[in-house]
């Protein structure tokens, strides 16, 4: 472009004209760091990048930094950091107990597929690792544990009377749901994912593509449509409230109608009324279905943070709200959002109950967790005071073995004295 440009100037000159009248018919080369922003939309080397997002083969990098290879939004951090301490006295990781027999945690970390760990108790650090060239300052993909944090923000617009009820139909905030399966849905419904809406969280694709695979191609992946407008007339598979069905289109559902609702962006939802008043140490970033001033923040699957600043959420959690002396989450919501309905799954298969956006994981008196797919887990057990927080790489194919390892884990850490 520049040896264009040169050129142009001197024959201009040569001809004894003003080179600024033919310079400005150039039109300027798009902007790499344009696209990075996430105001154009996706080149098809970047859109082949974002296929890789869950290969087994390197998902434990493409897991972090994804503002490079996505559309993103920022979230950018106060400047008062709400501290977390270490704690004063020595804590031992227990031994893990696998398929292989007992494990020390560092065998543990590698074979569940372990990018960083941190453990709080009381609010102090016990136990903080990174793993797989991971650091402090990187970024990580929370997955579906934002599921749980678009709960908080329901709950805080909930408390200012933009939202009115919980037994208000989506429609009444989104006319443009009336039509299908999730206007007649309520906000309480949502939240539990029992919507009733016809759509499977299952990613087949292929030559006969699922919903969810669908809907996935053509917002995350290719930017052509926005996340959520795929609710719009989606039919009902029975009617809302019947049974649990987890489908992150009921959390997209939830991030329009906050939109609607409040008149903002979920990303700066997020950092007015919760990033910023938490004292988070780092910058989040959400991704998002589309460039700016098109795209939706993927409030269902999409924020990004530091392991620190995802432990911050789970310790607020515990303390009902509390980041310290502020409050920021209502009086009272943490508890509505952690009574659990069950799920319907078998016995002993673990995750037997759902609240709002937020798992039962365990039979771990009072535990809840905020869990994402490929292994992210914020687990809370408030019996002994501890937060614990897992990022991880799982292979899309997991181990049979793997969950229940996992999950068996954290609650003998939460109980390691």
């Amino acid at each position: 472009m520049k040896i264009r440009l040169t050129i142009a100037v001197a024959a201009l000159a040569l001809a004894g004209c003003e080179a600024s009248t033919e310079i400005a018919l150039s039109e300027p080369a798009p902007s790499a760091q344009e696209e990075i922003d996430g105001s154009l939309a996706p080149s098809p080397a970047t859109i082949a990048m974002r296929w890789q997002l869950l290969n087994p083969d390197v998902n434990s990098f493409t897991f972090r930094n994804t503002q490079q290879v996505f559309s993103w939004r920022g979230v950018e951090a106060p400047e008062a950091t709400w501290e977390l301490p270490a704690a004063t006295e020595g804590f031992a990781m227990p031994m893990a107990d696998t398929a292989e027999g007992e494990q020390d945690y560092a065998a543990w970390a590698d074979r569940t597929f372990t990018n960083a760990f941190m453990v709080l108790r009381d609010g102090q650090v016990v136990f903080e690792d990174y793993r797989n060239r991971m650091t402090a300052d990187t970024p990580h993909i929370a997955f579906s544990m934002t599921k749980t944090i678009t709960a908080m923000l329901v709950g805080q617009a909930l408390e200012r009377g933009e939202i009115e009820s919980l037994e208000d139909p989506a429609s009444k905030y989104v006319p443009q749901l009336a039509g299908g399966a999730y206007g007649d849905a309520t906000l309480r419904q949502i939240l539990q994912m029992r919507s009733g809406a016809d759509i499977q969280e299952r990613y087949d694709f292929g030559e006969n593509p699922s919903l969810a695979a669908q809907i996935h191609e053509t917002a995350i992946i290719n930017n052509q449509a926005r996340f959520a407008d795929f609710a719009v007339d989606i039919p009902a598979r029975e009617a809302a409230g019947t049974s649990f069905n987890y489908a992150t289109l009921d959390t997209a559902v939830l991030g329009w109608l906050l939109e609607e609702a409040t008149g903002q962006k979920i990303e700066d939802l997020m950092e007015a009324r919760i990033w910023q008043p938490m004292g988070a140490e780092f910058d989040g970033h959400f991704l998002a279905d589309g460039p700016v001033g098109k795209g939706r923040a993927l409030n269902g699957m999409g924020y990004n943070a530091r392991l620190r600043d995802f432990a911050r959420l789970g310790q607020l959690m515990l303390d009902g709200g509390m980041a310290g002396e502020t409050r920021v989450l209502p009086e009272g919501w943490v508890e509505q959002m952690t009574q659990m309905l069950p799920t319907g799954a078998p016995a002993g298969a673990g995750y037997p109950g759902y609240g709002f956006q937020t798992w039962q994981v365990d039979d771990q008196p009072g535990a809840y967790s905020a869990v994402g797919l490929g292994g992210q887990y914020i687990y809370v057990h408030p019996e002994s005071g501890t937060v614990i927080v897992k990022l991880s790489y799982y292979p899309p194919v997991e181990p049979e073995w793997l969950d229940g390892e996992v999950i068996g884990y954290l609650g003998k850490v939460a109980n390691t004295p």
